[in-house]
């Protein structure tokens, strides 16, 4: 056999080695940002993988950036912390080949204040938001809801911007800060908008806000993980986890006021 030829057979043998370590994986290493998608992984999806043999670590993050970058680099198997509005942007964006799993329960972006009751907003309020675009858009669509901004007729919005406010009705002033530093903001600020994980992983109640977004699929966060692993069978496992009963009962005792996913609904339903 010729050089060439044994070369080419070693890479071949290689690939196999390779794609047969891949579908026995036995250790899946998990991120998600501090707070509720955590704690859905270490309460529902951790014990349910360990009774199939695999070895679940989950890793926690306090940013937006860094768990798509691990996953791509390998030092993830998966994530959860965005909606896929986010990861298509930042998938693209910075040319990473992760893709959406399926949607989790999703605790809703919502406005808290500190020094109000109500939502009888004064003029010049001072009113905080997240400074990321998808999520400062859903921010700028519950303004609209809620009667304090109009946004120009036609304007897309997952793409609303401050340029799309065409009348700030009641005269507030809007102030973007970092999501992971928008419940810190509460004492400085009239209302603060929160991400939902960020709220919940800080002490706040969804019980507690003033105000909910009405959050459909668009906004329903995803697991991710990279576009080559989709058809293993340990990311079947994980989405097998997520869509079962117990992962069900999880939900309903310890995430009470999360928009369930689809098929939770449906699974509910029987």
């Amino acid at each position: 056999m010729s050089f060439a030829r044994r070369s080419l057979l070693a890479l071949a043998l290689t690939a196999v080695a390779l794609g047969a370590a891949a579908q026995q994986k036995k250790e899946i290493v998990f991120g998600a940002t501090a707070g509720p998608y955590a704690d859905q992984i270490k309460l529902g999806i951790k014990p349910l993988l360990e009774k199939k043999g695999y070895v679940v670590k989950v890793v926690e993050f306090n940013d937006y950036i860094q768990p798509n970058h691990a996953l791509a680099q390998g030092a993830l198997d998966a994530n959860a912390f965005q909606h896929i509005v986010y990861l298509t942007k930042f998938a693209t964006e910075n040319k990473l080949a992760i893709s959406e799993l399926l949607k989790v329960p999703t605790a809703p972006i919502a406005i808290y204040s500190r020094k109000h009751k109500t939502l009888d907003v004064k003029e010049g309020a001072v009113v905080a938001l997240p400074n990321d675009p998808t999520n400062a858009a859903r921010a700028l669509v519950v303004l609209q809801e809620i009667g304090w901004v109009r946004l120009r007729e036609g304007t897309d919005p997952i793409r609303a911007s401050e340029k799309d406010v065409a009348v700030n009705l009641k005269k507030i002033k809007l102030v973007p800060i970092e999501a992971a530093q928008l419940p810190r903001s509460l004492d400085d600020t009239d209302y603060s908008f929160v991400n939902g994980n960020f709220a919940l992983a800080s002490g706040l109640k969804l019980t507690e806000a003033l105000a909910l977004e009405k959050t459909g699929p668009t906004y329903q966060n995803v697991v991710a993980v990279r576009t080559a692993d989709k058809d293993t069978p340990w990311v079947r496992d994980i989405a097998e986890a997520y869509r079962s009963k117990e992962f069900l009962a999880i939900t309903d005792t310890k995430f009470p006021g999360f928009v369930k996913t689809d098929y939770q609904q449906a699974l509910a339903s029987k």
